[in-house]
């Protein structure tokens, strides 16, 4: 059983290594900082017996992501782990501007050299927990909950997509593109067909979806209908030939493109932009399918899709059943800042910086590293 499901179910408290599988180079300081490890030896030789905490913060309203993996870090290449007081929120957490969401308290040179290891964690984690969260809120503006798909494989280096996966579903995101990216919370990768499949058929989206169904006629059967820049036309094609068989169609035509639809109505136009996959390209798609008796086909789009661009297609109310976003839940924009506030119970901070109590932070017990 994976270690989510016991999440889940309350019987641990926190994810551990097992979930995270780290480098093991972490220990031998490979990806800190030059100046953390000299410090930590200086500090070693000179005041061994110091006693810091060290406060982690962010500067934005958002949705903590990382800290299960931060003190599993902690937990498995700390000196004396066992030694060390954290207290921390937990992923999911909604946080305000400066607020302390971590604090961990023992010898500098026990953990210092995490510092910037675990801002990195935070800052990414958090950056795409709370992008997910922002499209989702913006997928049920028009006051109905539209699912969103993450779609980011292709938007970033693929050993990313475990960790920016668990960051979408704690953001909100259920539906994910490849088995990777549900690695950390249990479920597997979801998608049908790219441009590929239709390509390999010569454009003939009726013959791929065919080739599809037949290959994997367990799955609910969605047409990819924008290769020939000709949705309704191919989505009635493929809904006539399917029936009730076909569960939803998904448009992804580029920005570049004028569908075919509007090319043969061009009096529709000169009033709204007619690229990509815009407002009136969808509300003419399902007229199309209503007026065939097709009202339970769904309506998947993507391509380009930013919390803004979804938002102001809920405020048109314009009848897409599901969101596909990539790369703009990627961007990270949060980052994170640990600082050093206290020594040996004192105040003690560079100017500016302060130990900030923070009464919802939970102490968290150590029970071990897990390999």
């Amino acid at each position: 059983m994976k270690e989510i499901a016991l999440k889940l179910n309350g019987e641990i408290s926190r994810l551990t290594n097992k979930t995270f599988k780290f480098d093991e180079r972490v220990a031998e300081g490979w990806f800190s900082a030059v100046y953390f490890l000299k410090t930590r030896d200086i500090v070693e030789n000179h005041l061994p017996d110091n006693k810091v905490t060290m406060q982690f913060f962010q500067k934005d309203h958002a949705v903590l992501c990382g800290t299960d993996e931060v003190i599993a870090l902690i937990h498995t290449f700390a000196e004396h782990p066992e030694e060390l007081e954290i207290h921390s929120l937990k992923d999911g957490d909604k946080i305000s501007p400066y607020e302390t969401v971590l604090t961990v308290t023992g010898p500098y040179q026990y953990f210092g050299f995490l510092e910037g290891i675990i801002d990195g964690i935070l800052a990414r984690r958090t950056s795409v927990a709370t992008n997910v969260y922002n499209v989702v809120k913006a997928a049920r503006s028009s006051g109905k909950q539209k699912p969103i798909i993450f779609m980011g494989d292709r938007d970033d280096h693929f050993t990313q997509q475990s960790g920016d996966g668990y960051s979408a579903f704690i953001g909100g995101s259920t539906a994910q593109a490849t088995h990777a990216m549900n690695e950390w919370w249990g479920k597997e990768g979801m998608g049908t067909m790219p441009h590929a499949l239709i390509q390999m058929f010569k454009g003939d989206v009726v013959a791929a979806t065919k080739a599809y169904h037949q290959q994997f006629p367990d799955d609910q059967l969605m047409a990819l209908v924008d290769y020939n820049n000709d949705v309704i036309t191919d989505s009635l094609n493929v809904a006539r030939e399917f029936g009730d068989e076909l569960k939803g169609v998904r448009l992804d035509t580029s920005r570049n493109l004028v569908d075919k639809y509007f090319l043969r109505n061009q009096h529709l136009m000169g009033t709204f932009d007619p690229r990509g996959v815009n407002p009136e390209l969808i509300f003419a798609l399902r007229r199309a399918l209503d007026q065939e008796g097709y009202k339970h086909v769904k309506i998947v789009v993507s391509g380009g899709f930013t919390k803004e661009r979804i938002r102001a297609f809920e405020e048109k109310k314009v009848p897409v059943d599901m969101y596909g976003v990539g790369g703009s839940l990627l961007k990270i924009g949060i980052g994170f800042t640990g600082d050093n506030v206290l020594i040996d119970g004192e105040p003690q901070a560079k100017e500016g910086r302060r130990y900030k109590h923070n009464p919802r932070l939970e102490y968290v017990e150590y029970t071990g590293a897990e390999e």
